[in-house]
This record gives C-alpha cells, structure tokens and sequence, in this order.
C-alpha cells in the first residue's frame, strides 16, 4: 500500500499536466483553424465550443499546485533557510528540526480542516444529501463555475485533500527525521532519465581504437 501512495503526487501531476497541455493544444488549433476561409471546415469547427478549456486548465494546476507541494515537503525540494539551525548543537539542531516539521503538520492539519468544512457548506452536503435522499431542508446547492458549470466545491477539493496530503507527508518526515537523523534531500543537478555516469568521449574513443586494433591483432593471428 505505502508503495503505491509514496508515487501518489507523481501519477495525480504527470495526469494533470499531460492533460492540461493537450487540452491547451487543442484549443489552439482550434481556435487557429477557426480562422482559416474554408468554408466546411470553418463552419464545423465554429460549432464546437472550447471556452471552456483555459478554466479548466487553470484548475487543473491549481490542484497541480497544491500536490506539488506535498511532493515537495516528501522530496525535499522546499526552500529553507538553515544558516542558523546548522550552528546549533546537534541536541538542539534535532530539536528544532522537529519543531519546524511539526508546525508543518500543524499549519497544513488545520488548512485541511478548514477547507473541508468551507467545501463541505459550499455545496458538498447539498449533493451528498441529495445522492443519498436524506432531506435537505434549507441546504441549498451551492454556486457553479462561470463555462464548465461544474459545482464549485468539486474544484476547491483540491485545499482539503492537497493540504492533507501535505500533512501526511510532513508527519512521515518528522517520523523518518526521529528515527534516522535524516531528512529527504533533493539534488537540483541531477535530472532523472540521464545516466548518473557521463561517458567522456575521448576516453570512449580510445577504447573503441584499442578493441578494433586487438581484434585485428587476432585476426592476424589466426592467419
């Protein structure tokens, strides 16, 4: 299980961010093949209506955003300032690591609370109530968004469960921190994909004229 969940933030980004830039690709040919006087085509594509792609894409990276920022707190890719903590005794360096971590917790434990009890009145009971047939009594639905006419609480989902990751990940680094000593380190130059181990071209060149010239040594041999 924690296999799976320790890749969470990469699938939800690597989705929304292909998808994102195929729905902004789309909508540029769109609107650039609108223009063009073919009279078939011209009148096709005027009836497809895509003013509905750039809010939808910066919804998108707004949750891309938010867990983005879990991935960071699990990776280490957080900018910190730690000139001072790194002058500290170790006792003490262990402490206030500790304490930062918790106020991690704590700051994004109470962002998650709050943003699920502002979803939850934002419409949330409304539809939950409604899909279950509970009464609603003075519940009312909730506002929706301007083109995609989606509930609006469906897109703010992105605070609490973003934020509750957030926390998790923090709760997992101050646990590993406690343990270990150690914190998640993310290494700027290194690029993933590229071998870690570059291969100098004169070096590679040598050698492929050293095993051409005993092959040809064994060729003669032979001979």
């Amino acid at each position: 299980m924690m296999k799976y969940l320790d890749h969470l933030e990469e699938w939800i980004i690597t989705f929304l961010i292909g998808a994102a830039t195929l729905i902004i690709f789309v909508a540029v040919v769109h609107r650039y093949a609108s223009g063009l006087p073919i009279p078939a085509l011209q009148d096709w594509l005027l009836t497809i209506n895509m003013s509905w792609s750039q809010e939808l894409c910066i919804y998108m990276f707004v949750w891309m955003a938010k867990f983005g920022a879990a991935y960071g707190v699990r990776t280490g890719i957080h900018v910190g300032v730690d000139v001072l903590i790194n002058r500290l005794p170790v006792k003490w360096r262990k402490f206030s690591v500790l304490l930062g971590l918790s106020s991690g917790v704590l700051f994004t434990g109470i962002i998650a609370t709050l943003g699920a009890r502002f979803v939850w009145e934002n419409g949330m009971h409304y539809a939950v109530f409604n899909k279950f047939g509970i009464a609603l009594g003075d519940l009312y639905e909730g506002p929706i968004t301007p083109d995609l006419e989606w509930p609006t609480w469906i897109v703010y989902l992105a605070i609490p469960l973003g934020s509750s990751l957030m926390c998790f990940r923090f709760m997992q680094v101050a646990w590993s921190f406690a343990r270990t000593g150690e914190l998640p380190h993310h290494d700027h130059s290194h690029v993933d994909g590229l071998d870690d181990e570059l291969v100098n071209a004169t070096d590679a060149l040598e050698e492929y004229e050293e095993h051409k010239f005993n092959g040809k040594e064994q060729e003669g041999g032979v001979k």
